[in-house]
């Protein structure tokens, strides 16, 4: 009889994604460990099968608090070499692996050398598409800081000499490996779940007296577009005067100087909120607006949807995977302020109509745990891994 399938999963942080696949194969009496660089493990998995490594946490939570965003996020970077050795440490033969980018190098390896696969936990798009379109962008609006520190850059490069089987989120994550030699059977079908508990569709009708409402919810960078969303949103005040902008006020490095530039603009800044909350400033906003040019999947387009809003968005956020061009929103080109702006004012007259307001449906459970849990095995029974 052959020995059970064992998985390790580690994330030096606390992800969310990463951190479902745990749970379930925890549940399923198939996970060896979950490996963090934290202090708390993770809920739904039994203490005996979590590893912590809370000095890791502490280095990254202090130098989020005394560094800027591009230094801090480097640091945490720098950090990964001595999670993968820790990690390593504890394999045993015939375990797979299941981690990110750069995280395990040298557990990725092991792994393979003593009968076990490599997965991949792919959060955004290859690593060399991810460069290529992000140090072009860097170069345009003459950032001085690289789009990522350059040693996690390389690191995650040489990690995908390693890489057996990769768990996508979105088509555009998926084209950036098979157009990079990548075999259509390595690649796995992911789903990030989207809590729903508090993203609805707006308990009380519109009010008629509210401006048009543009909204964006996440940092704000050039990867995520930033300088052509407001762009596109100082088109949008020719024909409506009187709209407003809201974003939250947690700005990465490379954005700070292009947001000087638009500084004119009315804009409705906010914290990072609490889900309650912003599913409130969801909820009495228009229209919202993502205009990334590189992301796995945003699941602020999801919450939007959710509370009923039409979502204006590009082909490399990853959730286009999830707008219907004219039903709940519309599909633009990347780095396009004119297509975003046009994208928005069409949609501007379908909200602000009394009689015709369209019913922007989503649906939800697509996005469940439950959905994710019969997915993600069944992945996994495909590849002969479970």
């Amino acid at each position: 009889m052959s020995q059970p399938a064992s998985f390790v999963v580690a994330t030096p942080g606390h992800c969310s994604f990463d951190e479902d696949k745990a749970r379930v194969l925890a549940a399923q009496g198939l996970l060896h460990f979950v490996a963090k660089g934290t202090r708390r493990g993770t809920e739904g998995v039994p203490a005996p099968l979590t590893r912590l490594n809370p000095k890791i946490g502490l280095v990254f939570t202090l130098a989020g608090k005394m560094l800027s965003t591009f230094k801090g996020e480097s640091v945490r970077f720098r950090l990964n070499p001595w999670f993968d050795r820790w990690v390593m440490k504890q394999l045993k033969p015939r375990d797979h692996i299941i981690s990110s980018f750069g995280y395990a190098n040298e557990s990725f390896k092991w792994v393979q050398r003593n009968g076990g696969k490599a997965i991949l936990s792919a959060g955004n798009s290859h690593p060399e598409n991810f460069w290529t379109i992000l140090q072009e962008e860097h170069r345009r609006w003459k950032c001085p800081i690289p789009p990522i520190d350059p040693a996690h850059y390389k690191r995650s490069l040489a990690m995908m000499e390693t890489v057996d089987y990769i768990f996508s989120p979105s088509s555009f994550v998926t084209n950036s490996f098979l157009s990079r030699g990548f075999k259509p059977e390595q690649i796995l079908r992911d789903i990030y779940v989207v809590s729903m508990a508090h993203f609805k569709a707006p308990p009380v009708p519109r009010d008629k007296n509210r401006p048009l409402t543009i909204i964006s919810t996440g940092a704000l960078s050039l990867r995520k577009g930033a300088p052509y969303m407001l762009e596109a949103f100082r088109l949008v005040l020719k024909k409506h005067p009187s709209a407003r902008f809201r974003l939250t006020r947690q700005i990465h490095d490379s954005a700070v100087s292009v947001l000087a530039q638009y500084a004119d603009l009315p804009i409705d800044w906010a914290p990072g909120l609490p889900h309650p909350q912003l599913a409130e400033r969801l909820q009495s906003s228009d229209i919202f607006v993502l205009a990334s040019l590189e992301e796995g999947f945003a699941r602020t387009v999801a919450e939007a949807l959710a509370c009923g809003l039409p979502v204006i968005t590009t082909p490399n956020s990853g959730s286009n995977d999830v707008i219907v061009p004219g039903k709940n929103g519309e599909v633009v080109p990347i780095r396009d302020p004119k297509a975003i702006a046009e994208g928005i004012l069409k949609w501007a007259d379908l909200m602000l109509s009394e009689k015709n307001r369209p019913d922007i449906s989503f649906d939800a459970e697509a996005l469940s745990f439950n959905t994710f849990e019969k997915t993600f095995m069944g992945e996994l029974r495909k590849a002969g891994l479970a």
